[in-house]
């Protein structure tokens, strides 16, 4: 039916979970509502769509790891210097490793093969391709899948829980800009 994202007791998003699990936490007094969907479990219950635990749980954190699946998710599937989407990406090392840079979330980028060649061996700059958006760590994992979430528009009102949200938000409004003109 619909999923629910599940804050900590410090509102810090833990996990998504299914509306049945997060109405459980609800009637069991674990859990508190803080947004609802217009559809109603049974009267007067509103189905949930974000929820906040009562007491704190400690998570240890877990780094995302540099693979190019999450490198093209995070750059949602497009070059970052023409934001066109194509079958052939390619990872480009924005400082390139014969000039020191290494592999890390800042220093790579989803580029379209055609882009990649063009730049060559250069930084963005001395080769004249601005980068659309900057590259950042991801907070999370599942700061991927609230982003789907988002993105989809099922759950728009988990946007302020998340932080870092509103600057991914505003990257891809850049981005559309950029592809339309």
């Amino acid at each position: 039916m619909s999923k629910v994202l599940v804050l900590n007791a410090s509102y810090e998003p833990l996990n998504i979970t299914s509306w049945r699990r997060a109405v459980v936490l609800l009637l069991k007094g674990k859990a508190e509502q803080l947004e609802q969907h217009s559809r109603a479990v049974y009267a007067g219950f509103q189905l949930p769509t974000v929820i906040r635990l009562r007491h704190y749980i400690a998570v240890p954190y877990k780094e995302i790891p540099l693979t190019r699946r999450n490198i093209l998710y995070r750059d949602n599937y497009r070059c970052l210097y023409c934001n066109c989407t194509s079958d052939e990406l390619t990872i480009d090392h924005i400082v390139p490793r014969s000039r020191g840079g290494g592999d890390s979330w800042e220093n790579v980028a989803t580029a379209c093969v055609r882009c990649n060649i063009k730049k060559g061996n250069r930084t963005p700059r001395e080769a004249g391709m601005p980068l659309l958006s900057t590259p950042r760590r991801p907070h999370s994992s599942l700061y991927f899948e609230i982003a789907k979430q988002i993105q989809s528009g099922v759950n728009k009102e988990w946007r302020k829980y998340v932080i870092g949200m509103q600057d991914m938000e505003e990257e891809l409004e850049a981005m559309a800009v950029a592809e339309a003109g």
